[in-house]
């Protein structure tokens, strides 16, 4: 396989997708500017051109009605939303409309809208700028949220949304964008409502998404080499589907569980990891749950109190230690380059 970067294989999976499918478009705010979000619609603009990479204005919540009747009458729309945040805007759309539709109409087609939100963390982006919104999704049902944290799951799960027919929201972290990693050539997709296990482990499962999954990584590597403990990452890749299968056989085998989010502890993937853990898999468990996420306030602006503010490698290297009963402290060398973070779009 090849090298690319989380938003190369974003790119990368637009273009062919829409190659194989002339129903799919794309569309956004700045998805024809020369920096593409980030670069993960450059692609697909000087391929196809603006008949089918559609620059909008500021009307999310216009233009999510505009997608699901597009995606009524045959058309596969993939909107882009450079923050996150601007899909509250878009609810209605998404949530009341675009979720229900299949239940509404007796299952009678569907309307595959696919809505990418990024996350931005990183810069001082503040409150209303930085909030990862997949817990907030994954709460209604009819549709699928996904949380890719690696650049084969990036193209994976969008060939998937856009080859299925469920509404998608896949929710992307800018941190991520610049990561690199092997990734098929073809449009192969990943199924989504299966996790993955990124490292195996026997001491304890770190449950991860986003983000928090790099973070997980480099506080397993951090324990084993520094504590001898041995952590199992597991990646939730789809909050909805939620792959609770993988996330008990893991809690089965090493009795302990620390969950990693990069949104909040109350209400959120983290409460839903905790709960699932103590519904089906109680009697593994051989200490408490820990959950690892920012705490209970907006972000700050200023990048050092955003920096605090973002649970990171040491963080869940702590928690590890916790609910193994160890003292010590495991220190995770922190940079720039190391956590991914790239500029403005």
């Amino acid at each position: 396989m090849r090298m690319l970067k989380y938003s190369e294989a974003i790119g990368e999976a637009t273009v062919q997708c829409m190659e194989a499918d002339p129903t799919i478009l794309v569309a956004g705010q700045s998805v024809d500017d020369h920096k593409g979000i980030y670069g993960t619609t450059t692609a697909a603009m000087r391929r196809f051109g603006a008949s089918r990479v559609l620059d909008i204005p500021n009307c999310e919540n216009a233009f999510a009605g505009i997608a699901v009747g597009a995606a009524s009458q045959g058309l596969r729309p993939l909107v882009v939303h450079t923050r996150d945040d601007f899909m509250f805007l878009a609810m209605d759309g998404i949530l009341n409309v675009a979720a229900k539709w299949r239940y509404m109409y007796g299952n009678k087609g569907g309307v595959p809208v696919v809505m990418r939100g990024v996350v931005g963390h990183g810069w001082g982006q503040g409150a209303t700028h930085s909030q990862s919104l997949h817990s907030v999704f994954g709460h209604f049902p009819g549709l699928h949220v996904v949380t890719p944290a690696s650049p084969a799951d990036a193209k994976g799960l969008l060939v998937t949304a856009l080859q299925g027919d469920t509404p998608v929201v896949i929710i992307e972290n800018r941190g991520l964008y610049e990561v690199e990693g092997e990734v098929p050539e073809g449009p192969v997709g990943v199924p989504i409502g299966r996790g993955r296990i990124v490292r195996e482990g026997t001491d304890v499962t770190i449950v991860a998404a986003s983000l928090m999954v790099r973070e997980a990584e480099r506080a397993a590597s951090a324990l084993a080499a520094l504590q001898g403990v041995s952590a199992e990452v597991v990646d939730v890749r789809s909050i909805r589907p939620l792959d609770e299968d993988l996330i008990c056989a893991s809690v089965a085998k090493t009795g302990h569980l620390v969950v990693a989010d990069t949104s909040w502890a109350r209400y959120g993937l983290s409460a839903e990891v905790a709960a699932v853990v103590a519904e089906r898999a109680f009697d593994s468990l051989r200490a408490p749950v820990r959950r690892v996420t920012p705490p209970d306030s907006p972000a700050p602006v200023s990048w050092p109190l955003e920096e605090a503010f973002n649970p990171n490698a040491d963080a869940v290297a702590r928690a590890a230690l916790e609910v193994l009963g160890l003292r010590g402290r495991v220190a995770v060398g922190e940079d720039e380059l190391a956590r991914g973070f790239v500029g403005p779009y």
